[in-house]
């Protein structure tokens, strides 16, 4: 509960900051400030230290697994925060910094929720929380014509897809009579699972609904235009944090109501899996703006991410956890280096390592994690991810089209790569600072040490 009521009233805290002060420095230092705050209380709530007692009539249940991923994702926001904080200020008229970062602590508020929610109700009220700040955020740029249109469509669709998310939950209210999240009951004499049509039709929806948000194919088509016409700095955001928030929604919701859908809960997520590696990794081939690439890799990024969903047993747990870390490091670390750049496409990053040799190196070592690449988190991330699904039989097939689709994601990530180092140009940036370079260092760091030794991150889960 610490971290549902901390990140809520540190957006307050944003919002009266923003009518003492508009200096974007202090702005930006108070956040990342209220996310150490936000870290700590956090922590003592997992640690059994200190935790705000509330009664919520069993509707949200906080355990370690999702507490240990608020620690992650927290985390990652600070990083994204003292790394971008500066740009955020720079969106639309700059004149709206505090309201922009009561708005991500909002939506930290909403994936505090998701990852702790014990009933429909919370779910509907964690999506909702999550999404209504992005649809702002989104459309932040008020002046760009592209901003505009991303931030309606994200809109319209997102509230299409609430409406089946709430005839899903009325669905099963209607069968079982409760919004609580439990498993079926099973009949005795024949050991099978007893679900009525109402039950299962509410599941596809919410799965539908689910796979929405967490931009799965073929429910992914709103993706690349919404994150290629957002802010670059806040798809950033969008792209990781957000997006991994729906992941561990998804696995809360149905690790123990899978079984009522029986054998085809497999063949639906494989084909769900199959289908966005595919549209994902093939898509982002044919692109020419690094962003838009991004954006169609971040499909193909969910593929990796559904096999936590498709296991359904611990080694998934800690592979979604590492997932989270490893994707949003490398995520956040090279749109911070985009956000830099003067020109997006593939041709404006001709000649950067000459020019820029730390901005060429740190987005190196974050594309190479992004392809997974052996010595990055994302290598170990991937391997748990497939090792997740091995351990759970039937689905040697599936893991050998993942390897040869992460195959094909090497090819686009080393097209930046090729630019950066083997081409002539002059790759325009604005200004960097010292301290920007520092922390992008940083950020490759981590992800080297990750991927040298994952129980850097794993380790927290069990202690």
């Amino acid at each position: 509960m610490n971290a549902i009521i901390f990140s809520a009233l540190m957006g307050v805290v944003m919002m009266f900051s923003g009518i003492l002060t508009q200096n974007k420095s202090v702005l930006k230092y108070i956040a990342a400030t209220g996310l150490l705050l936000l870290i700590a209380a956090n922590l003592l709530n997992a640690e059994a230290v200190f935790s705000i007692k509330v009664n919520t009539h069993g509707l949200i249940s906080f355990d370690r697994f999702g507490l240990y991923f608020n620690t992650i994702a927290f985390t990652a926001t600070l990083v994204y925060v003292l790394l971008s904080g500066s740009d955020i200020g720079k969106v639309g008229s700059g004149l709206y910094t505090a309201d922009f970062f009561a708005l991500i602590f909002f939506v930290l508020c909403g994936l505090s929720i998701l990852s702790s929610f014990n009933g429909l109700l919370m779910l509907f009220l964690g999506i909702e929380i999550l999404s209504i700040p992005l649809y702002i955020l989104t459309g932040a740029d008020k002046r760009n014509l592209k901003s505009n249109e991303a931030s309606l469509k994200y809109f319209l669709m997102g509230s299409f897809t609430t409406g089946i998310l709430l005839m899903g939950i009325a669905l099963i209210y209607g069968a079982t009579g409760s919004f609580a999240i439990q498993a079926p009951p099973i009949v005795p004499s024949t050991g099978m699972v007893r679900a009525s049509f109402l039950e299962v039709a509410g599941l596809i929806l919410l799965f539908v609904s689910m796979a929405f948000k967490a931009s799965a194919a073929p429910f992914h088509f709103w993706t690349p235009d919404v994150y290629d016409g957002a802010p670059s700095v806040f798809t950033s955001f969008m792209a990781t944090i957000v997006k991994a928030a729906v992941f561990i929604a998804f696995i809360r919701l149905f690790q123990g109501q899978a079984v009522v859908l029986g054998p085809s809960w497999k063949i639906l997520v494989s084909f769900v899996i199959l289908a966005t590696l595919l549209i994902g990794n093939v898509t982002a081939v044919f692109q020419q703006s690094v962003k838009r690439m991004l954006a169609y890799s971040s499909i193909a990024q969910a593929g990796f991410m559904l096999f936590a969903l498709f296991s359904g047993n611990d080694l998934g747990k800690e592979g979604i956890l590492l997932y989270t870390a490893a994707y949003s490091l490398a995520t956040i670390g090279i749109f911070a280096v985009l956000i830099k750049m003067n020109d997006y496409t593939l041709e404006g990053f001709n000649g950067l390592a000459a020019r820029q040799p730390v901005l060429a190196f740190v987005t190196t070592v974050c594309l190479m994690s992004l392809a997974g690449i052996p010595l990055t988190a994302g290598f170990f991330a991937k391997y748990y991810m497939l090792a997740s699904a091995v351990k759970a039989g039937g689905a040697l097939w599936l893991v050998v089209i993942a390897i040869v689709f992460a195959a094909i994601s090497v090819y686009y990530y080393f097209r930046v790569i090729q630019a950066m180092y083997f081409r002539e140009g002059e790759a325009g940036t604005a200004p960097i600072s010292s301290g920007f370079k520092i922390m992008l260092i940083i950020v490759a760091a981590l992800i080297i040490l990750t991927g040298i030794w994952p129980s850097l991150v794993l380790s927290g889960f069990y202690f």
